[in-house]
């Protein structure tokens, strides 16, 4: 089965920028809503950011709205998830997921494909 890759993930001061990457070459990306999650250690993954299929429509957590923005770029096959202002709290290993079977919304069981994950600290 093919999975969205993530990448760009790593070690960053509060108050820095992150911007992650989410690819694949078996994944039609320009035809799925798109999504971002993240799990802290001893907590459940919980939604970030998603996008539709047209780039038209975008979601956001409460508490990365105004900070981190979601993107895709269909020419590249691949789906962004730019991250200001981090904090301490944003440190995560991040997950990128396609809804292949078109649903939409935040659930973890809207989106069907999963990537391994890309961790990111956040040091005070």
């Amino acid at each position: 089965q093919v999975h969205p890759v993530e990448s760009g993930g790593g070690l960053v001061q509060a108050g820095g920028s992150l911007r992650l990457s989410c690819a694949a070459s078996g994944l039609h990306f320009p035809v799925y809503n798109m999504g971002w999650f993240r799990q802290a250690p001893g907590k459940d993954r919980e939604f970030v950011a998603a996008i539709n299929w047209a780039s038209t429509v975008t979601d956001y957590a409460d508490s990365v709205k105004g900070r981190f923005t979601i993107s895709k770029d269909n020419l590249k096959n691949t789906v962004y998830l730019q991250m200001n202002s981090l904090n301490t709290e944003d440190t995560a290993t991040y997950y990128c997921a396609a809804a292949v079977g078109g649903r939409w919304g935040r659930r973890i069981a809207d989106f069907d494909s999963w990537g391994q994950g890309t961790q990111v600290t956040v040091s005070s």
